[in-house]
């Protein structure tokens, strides 16, 4: 059987699930993603496109203007009729609003956004309506006349050195978590410290982390090929300490049988299937609280964040850094570390 990428497997998923979403949008919103497919991968139209049924069906369902229609069934003339109030409407609407599961009230979820979610959907209609005025569709792009939230500057959250060392301490002993975890840690430690120190020593992505399979490392010169976002790949490099655990998780792995499909992947789950980029999430957030209990918000970004800081603290090199983090412009990199000394 001819075997498919990791990342190309999750671009086919989501072409699907974004072609099963236009089902419930406008028909024009069918061109407008036709428009942007050379230049937006699969995950970014599918994320606009849960954004547009989001806007679609705030229109509907508490815009006045909009009750005698559904999404599915709306025109050109229904864009034209689009104004900014009904933006900044659906703008404070995004900060609170409840969620049917199935249209049954029983399976209500009580759904907020803060400054940055909002300010991502906001910018998913600037992107619809930029198209729909740019092809005389509509008179003007009304979306540009809403403002964006304003986005608060928060301090770069990352570990100490003195709290790595606990977290990797418990990590080894067990040491702060209840019985049920421990008998999962016996099982999973190896996996375990191996993710959390590819995080700390080359400042990898989860999305790429996932992705990786096992003829990806290459212990000759402790390197290994990871797809960035946008489907680019390069080479990036690990340290000795992170060569270790790797080739310790590698003779564990070795034992279990993945399921089909999954032979591949490097990281596997519990159901010996490919690890999940939540998984990834849920067993950071776990370890980290042991050796940061103060910093409830830790998570895999980050320990790439401390990453980061300790690779411009050696260096003072941003370049490095924002080559080494993938950061397509050098300013993302230096907001978030040029500032420390």
């Amino acid at each position: 059987m001819k075997r498919t990428a990791y990342h190309t497997l999750s671009s086919q998923k989501a072409m699907n699930k974004l072609r099963q979403l236009q089902l419930e949008l406008p028909r024009i919103c069918t061109d407008f993603f036709m428009s942007i497919s050379q230049t937006t991968s699969a995950l970014t139209r599918q994320a606009y496109a849960y954004d547009l049924r989001l806007f679609f069906q705030y229109l509907c369902t508490e815009e006045v203007d909009f009750a005698d229609t559904e999404p599915r069934l709306m025109t050109q003339e229904h864009m034209a009729r689009v104004n900014a109030r009904h933006i900044t409407g659906f703008q404070d609407y995004l900060q609170m609003y409840i969620k049917n599961e199935n249209n049954e009230k029983r399976n209500q979820t009580i759904i907020t956004n803060r400054e940055l979610g909002i300010m991502r959907k906001l910018s998913s209609l600037r992107s619809f309506f930029d198209y729909l005025f740019k092809n005389e569709l509509i008179p003007a792009n009304v979306a540009t006349l809403v403002s964006m939230p304003k986005r608060r500057q928060k301090p770069i959250l990352f570990m100490e050195q003195d709290e790595i060392e606990q977290m990797l301490q418990a990590m080894m002993t067990g040491e702060g978590l209840n019985d049920r975890e421990k008998t999962y840690l016996e099982k999973t430690r190896e996996r375990d410290i191996a993710i959390v120190m590819m995080f700390l020593g080359t400042g990898i992505r989860v999305s790429e982390l996932v992705g990786l399979d096992v003829d990806h490392l290459n212990f000759k010169d402790n390197s290994f090929m990871v797809t960035r976002k946008g489907g680019n790949q390069t080479i990036l490099y690990f340290p000795d300490s992170v060569a270790v655990c790797l080739q310790d998780y590698l003779t564990k792995r070795a034992e279990i049988e993945p399921v089909a499909g999954h032979e591949h992947a490097l990281f596997l789950s519990m159901q010996r299937r490919r690890i999940t980029q939540r998984a990834v999430e849920k067993l950071v957030k776990k370890y980290a609280l042991l050796g940061a209990p103060l910093k409830q918000k830790l998570s895999p970004h980050k320990l790439r964040s401390t990453f980061g800081t300790n690779l411009y603290h050696a260096t003072g090199d941003i370049y490095l850094v924002a080559d080494t983090l993938g950061h397509a412009d050098v300013n993302t990199t230096r907001r978030h570390y040029a500032a420390m000394s």
